[in-house]
């Protein structure tokens, strides 16, 4: 039996937010800004015209770690979920990383003598983390995504030219699910490198701080990555299937 929504239609944009702050950004990566009064989110969604039922599937799954629709969210069109990832990649490497970022820095500029290797290290661990998101979000944004609304046309089209088929031959989506690291093992460390290792800091607010976000991050990506492995990946190979089916049948 599906869980019901505890947001609908008719919730007020703003009662979803009082319930639960940590939406906002959610609210956000669909174009939403604020100033929209009392509005149903159904009433903001089709003067922004955005999809108000994927969007409230998107927003009840992070508000609810119990609920996750992957089957609902695989009947969305897969520009639909490519859009969202990739405005949730800009929230990442524009707004969140940035932000953690800053209090890395602040700590540096504030701890004592003794200390300041430790933030040193602390920040190394971070850049190294911060790279190797970015190089895998770009390489979905540049290669993996282009490729899937390729796959989506051609379906819609009902035509496969010989590139395309080449292309699901070789380099299906399964290997990009083989290689589809998770990024928040590394934040894992980077939690535990302060929790567990990182001496007493004079900064103590600012190393809160930064944890708190740190979790932040983690919490988010963990819905973003049950996104992309268990709603697009799993939609795009049926999709593959069914443009070999149509080729095969064509010949």
């Amino acid at each position: 039996m599906k869980k019901k929504l505890l947001f609908n239609p008719k919730s007020r944009l703003a009662d979803i937010i009082h319930a639960d702050y940590r939406l906002i950004p959610i609210i956000g990566r669909f174009g939403i800004e604020f100033g929209f009064g009392n509005k149903t989110i159904e009433e903001v969604c089709i003067e922004k015209e955005i999809n108000v039922w994927f969007a409230l599937e998107i927003i009840n799954s992070f508000h609810d770690s119990n609920y996750f629709p992957k089957k609902s969210l695989q009947n969305f069109p897969a520009k639909l979920i490519i859009e969202y990832l990739s405005n949730t990649h800009d929230y990442y490497l524009k707004v969140k990383i940035p932000e953690i970022q800053e209090y890395i820095d602040k700590m540096e500029r504030a701890v004592k003598p003794e200390n300041y290797k430790n933030i040193t290290l602390l920040n190394g661990f971070f850049n190294e983390y911060k790279e190797e998101l970015r190089l895998h979000l770009e390489n979905e944004d540049l290669y993996v995504f282009p490729y899937i609304l390729s796959i989506e046309n051609a379906l819609n089209q009902k035509i496969i030219d010989d590139q395309l088929y080449q292309k699901i031959l070789t380099n299906s989506i399964e290997n990009y699910e083989r290689n589809h690291e998770d990024a928040e093992v590394k934040l894992n460390d980077l939690k535990n490198l302060i929790i567990k290792f990182m001496p007493p800091v004079l900064c103590k607010e600012l190393c809160q701080n930064l944890l708190i976000e740190i979790f932040r991050l983690e919490s988010d990506l963990g819905v973003h990555t049950n996104i992309e492995d268990k709603v697009l990946i799993p939609k795009v190979k049926l999709l593959e299937k069914k443009l070999l089916e149509i080729r095969e049948n064509k010949l």
